[in-house]
């Protein structure tokens, strides 16, 4: 079993988590990702590598709690154990020929997003990143994007906190007053990488998006990460979980990542009725 050695709420819906990993530790990087079980009766659940210490042997994961499984993670304290903790798995995000990067992360998808940031500023990139939220609450990882980027742009939807508005406008704006990047890496919810994608395409600006479609196995096996990319089936979990966003078929993706939303309520409901049962 892996031991939770610390826990840290950044938000009122995303949590992050040491867990301690040794093995998982010494061979992860930057865009890999695991697969854990809370305990013996649960469901498997991939999440990305937020972060690693090899010498300490942890992994931090930060998530956000949508669904049963999460809301079961999340009530989890420290010293507390969770039964399967696999990886990593998924292949590293590519950085060679990469002098000059623009990340672009919406919501919890900034947690993928911090990892590939700080490898490339670790490799001497220059790095731009561009966050966004819906409102300063929700704002997550400020200071750890400060420290890897060259240049910081939040946004928010409301303007409670940085600038007001959508990622693809500091983008646009970046890329048309001169801003010459070798690639731009998005991660976030499919619209979000969708538009920044359409962004980028008119420039001829290499943009890679990072895929978590529904997973089982994280093998292969299963087929339930598939997506269309440039025509053909590719499996998240062995392909992924980065692709070239000019190639991804969003509109199949962002079908099939809703078909279980019903699930998913009825599940979350579920939880908070057995949570209410257990504070009586």
């Amino acid at each position: 079993m892996f031991k939770i050695v610390s826990r840290r709420e950044l938000n009122p819906t995303v949590t992050m988590m040491d867990i301690y990993a040794p093995l998982v530790a010494k061979k992860a990087e930057a865009g890999q990702f695991i697969i854990l079980r809370v305990d013996s009766e649960g469901e498997r659940i991939p999440l990305t590598v937020a972060g690693f210490d090899r010498k300490a042997g942890t992994v931090k994961i930060i998530f956000q709690i949508v669904g049963g499984t999460t809301m079961r993670l999340n009530a989890k304290k420290e010293g507390e154990y969770l039964e399967d903790f696999v990886g990593p798995l998924g292949c590293a995000t590519k950085t060679e020929n990469i002098k000059k990067v623009c990340i672009v992360g919406g919501g919890v998808g900034c947690a993928i997003a911090l990892p590939v940031a700080q490898k490339f500023k670790e490799l001497g990139c220059v790095v731009h990143s561009i966050i966004g939220f819906r409102n300063k609450d929700l704002l997550i990882l400020e200071k750890e994007f400060k420290d890897c980027s060259d240049k910081l742009t939040i946004m928010t939807d409301d303007g409670s906190y940085g600038r007001q508005g959508v990622v693809t406008v500091p983008l646009k704006e970046a890329i048309e007053n001169g801003e010459k990047y070798d690639e731009v890496i998005t991660i976030g919810p499919l619209i979000m990488m969708k538009y920044v994608v359409a962004t980028t395409k008119p420039f001829g600006i290499h943009t890679t998006v990072s895929m978590n479609p529904i997973m089982i196995d994280g093998t292969g096996m299963c087929g339930g990460c598939r997506l269309t990319v440039a025509g053909k089936t590719k499996f998240a979990c062995v392909d992924g979980p980065d692709f070239n966003g000019f190639e991804v078929d969003f509109d199949e993706a962002m079908a099939r990542a809703s078909s279980y939303a019903e699930f998913e309520q009825r599940e979350r409901e579920h939880c908070c009725n057995l949570f209410k049962k257990e504070v009586k």
